[in-house]
């Protein structure tokens, strides 16, 4: 059986803060009310994603792994992660602000979860006005003011707070305190985790439970980065038909491309998967002379074996996420 390039079926979750911009912007198939998340990519447990289409309908990331090994995700990267998909990928509709938070770091999420750290980037797709999200500390802090102000509910007085629009885009390396803010639709990029301490939750009630969400500031305090920093945002070029930097990290590397013609592109040199997100208009991926469509709000998996491959489009952005 040959790899292909694969679309999976969405993993779609409930969410306190969740809309309707994944339905009624990106066009997901859903019945459920405040679906804040689309899994597009994942490998979590009781969240895996599944091959929507083609010979490999209904495989899972594990299994295309196990059956495929380097030659799908790339041999380093199966060398360094076996069977375990590395990364997760979302696209969030915040209707109103989630919850302030913090991830751990790898050796804090292994020591604690058994479960890698949760180093992640935003690329705003769409903002309703004065949309915000909060990223770090507008001031180094000590510990003892943090935990003052968290106690006061006086956080916001000490968080760096950023007015957001269309292309904006943030790293939110492990210890940034974060939070995504109203009305704001975004494409998420992250290591393979769902470990997330909220640190704040407004006080509100879920409607599902009856119940405020639980807080974790206990365990938030050892995994915080007190530090402040001049500049949060990720600036960038953007010019066309080409792959610009937009955020490389260790734990993987995001490119923004504006399709505007025919691209050919070689991933010979790549010794990795290729994650394609399509975060504006639509285009084609021709491999082998079949072409798969992809719109704004779909995600598509080039196989570390699929080495050369054209992009046909007049009017697209495609995040281009690699390890």
């Amino acid at each position: 059986m040959k790899l292909y390039p694969l679309k999976f079926n969405p993993v779609y979750s409930y969410r306190i803060w969740g809309g309707n911009k994944l339905k009624e912007i990106l066009n997901k198939d859903y019945s459920q009310e405040c679906i804040g998340e689309s899994w597009e990519v994942s490998d979590v447990e009781n969240n895996e994603t599944l091959v929507s289409s083609g010979a490999l309908q209904g495989k899972s990331l594990k299994d295309l792994i196990k059956e495929f090994k380097g030659e799908f995700v790339g041999h380093d990267v199966y060398k360094n992660f076996g069977e375990d998909f590395p990364l997760l990928i979302k696209f969030i509709d915040a209707k109103t602000p989630l919850s302030i938070q913090v991830h751990p770091s790898n050796e804090l999420a292994k020591e604690r979860h058994n479960s890698f750290g949760k180093n992640e980037m935003w690329y705003v797709m769409q903002a309703e006005d004065d949309a915000e999200l909060i990223v770090g500390f507008n001031q180094t802090i000590e510990k003892e003011s943090y935990i003052k102000h968290l106690k006061d509910a006086t956080l916001n007085e000490i968080l760096n707070i950023e007015k957001v629009a269309k292309g904006d885009t943030f790293y939110i390396p492990t210890g940034r305190v974060h939070a995504i803010g109203t009305g704001v639709l975004l494409a998420e990029i992250q290591q393979t985790s769902n470990i997330t301490y909220r640190i704040y939750d407004y006080d509100r009630v879920d409607v599902k439970t009856g119940e405020k969400r639980e807080l974790h500031t206990d365990l938030a305090m050892d995994a915080i980065d007190f530090n402040h920093f001049e500049n949060y945002r990720t600036a960038y070029d953007l010019e066309e038909n080409v792959s610009n930097k937009l955020v490389y990290s260790p734990y993987f590397k995001t490119n923004i491309i504006s399709v505007s013609n025919e691209i050919s592109k070689d991933y010979s040199k790549i010794d990795s998967f290729v994650i394609y997100m399509c975060v504006e208009g639509s285009l084609k991926v021709e491999y082998h002379n079949n072409q798969y469509s992809l719109q704004m709000g779909e995600t598509i998996v080039i196989p570390a074996a699929l080495n050369k491959l054209k992009l046909i489009g007049t009017k697209a952005k495609l995040l281009e996420v690699y390890l």
